[in-house]
């Protein structure tokens, strides 16, 4: 016998409509004429399957019973709504990966319109950077051996991190700002509403400056422990300074990773839920708490499909650019990015746009769809969004 709440074994107790006047079923006797360790009371004919016979199988369980289905509400789940791109209940992988490309598709203007200016500011200023900016990259010498080696390989990787931090930042501050902008647009989306750019812009207006904030925020944090972990090898110079410097960027590396996962759902609580920049942060951590590596397979997996992306559309830019402008090509080899020439840059950058006009806006609905899935599985969002959709059966919406 099972003691837990909601559960009575049955005959445990009589019936609603067996009195006390109603007599009870004889006791069944064994082949000895004892009675056998049965209940008093039974459960009236025809509810019970008989044992199965020689000669044949198991007669099957009622309907109802024993997981087989015999209408809503018997045996299993009802069907989840889903009056927009997703249903309305704790997604699966596929599931958020496709409802970001159902979200392009359905408001392909909006979403093209958002992540294509946005794609555009942020390559110009990248160009500007890498022909203006940027030091001239430290080379290796190949014949070097020994503590030689490992200094010059130390200071070349140095090198490459500060040219390419500036990339790196630009890039992190226009996709934190297309995936909170397009993140109203998933959010209409989940509900099958339309979404127009006037109706996303002004919506997202009020929310630029925290977002703005919070984008800087984590930029600074993210700065503060790279260089947090540079200070050791720094400071002890020397081979031991070299290693020391080397271990403490990947410790670093591991450290930053940790936290962008942990607060990769801090754009999408601020923007629906007003948030503001502090605890947008808390509000990230306290969802993704538990489900750190989930967030990161979901991230990793996405950001994977993006490079596969980019391979396929930069390849044949990265081939015509070398063909219009042959020191590109030498910089490439050389590895100094400031060496190469306007159409090297103009060509590859309008091929780094087409792909960040599609990666934005990808990344960004599978950010906004992860949020929504996990307040669906901590929160209870999908009666919320029922009946903000108007779903019968869910009450009317804003009750």
């Amino acid at each position: 016998m099972n003691d837990s709440p909601g559960w009575a074994s049955p005959g445990s107790a009589p019936s609603d409509d067996q009195g006390t006047g109603i007599p009870k079923p004889s006791p069944p006797v064994d082949g000895s004429g004892t009675a056998g360790q049965w209940s008093p009371a039974q459960p009236p004919p025809g509810q019970w399957s008989p044992p199965s016979t020689p000669g044949r199988g198991p007669m099957p369980p009622p309907p109802g019973w024993g997981g087989q289905p015999q209408g809503p509400g018997w045996g299993h789940a009802p069907m989840a709504a889903k009056p927009g791109v997703i249903p309305l209940r704790p997604l699966g992988v596929g599931e958020i990966l496709d409802g970001s490309v159902s979200t392009m598709r359905a408001h392909w203007r909006t979403v093209l319109g958002v992540s294509l200016t946005v794609s555009v500011i942020a390559q110009i200023v990248i160009v500007l950077v890498q022909r203006y900016l940027l030091p001239e990259q430290k080379r290796v010498d190949p014949n070097a051996t020994g503590a030689e080696a490992i200094r010059q390989a130390t200071d070349s990787i140095q090198s490459q991190l500060a040219t390419s931090a500036p990339s790196t930042v630009i890039a992190m501050i226009a996709t934190l700002f297309t995936a909170s902008v397009l993140t109203v647009v998933v959010s209409r989306s989940v509900l099958g509403r339309p979404a127009t750019l006037s109706e996303t812009w002004s919506e997202a207006r009020p929310r630029i400056l925290p977002l703005l904030g919070l984008t800087l925020l984590l930029s600074l944090m993210s700065a503060a422990i790279m260089a947090v972990g540079l200070v050791p090898g720094l400071a002890v110079g020397g081979t031991p300074g070299t290693a020391l410097e080397f271990l403490g960027s990947l410790a670093s590396l591991v450290v930053v990773l940790w936290l962008m996962i942990r607060f990769t759902l801090a754009a999408p609580a601020l923007m629906l839920e007003r948030q503001s920049v502090l605890a947008a942060l808390r509000r990230s951590a306290k969802l993704v708490s538990g489900s750190w590596w989930r967030t990161f397979g979901i991230l990793a997996l996405t950001y994977l499909l993006v490079i596969v992306m980019t391979l396929i559309i930069t390849i044949p830019f990265g081939a015509v650019a070398i063909a219009v402008d042959g020191d590109g090509l030498s910089g490439i080899l050389n590895g100094d990015t400031t060496s190469f020439g306007w159409p090297f840059l103009i060509v590859t950058g309008i091929g780094e746009v087409i792909v960040s006009t599609l990666a934005y806006p990808f990344t960004a609905g599978v950010t906004a769809l992860l949020y929504i899935d996990q307040r669906i599985r901590r929160e209870a969002l999908d009666l919320d969004l029922a009946r903000a959709a108007g779903v019968p059966g869910y009450g009317a919406p804003g009750n």
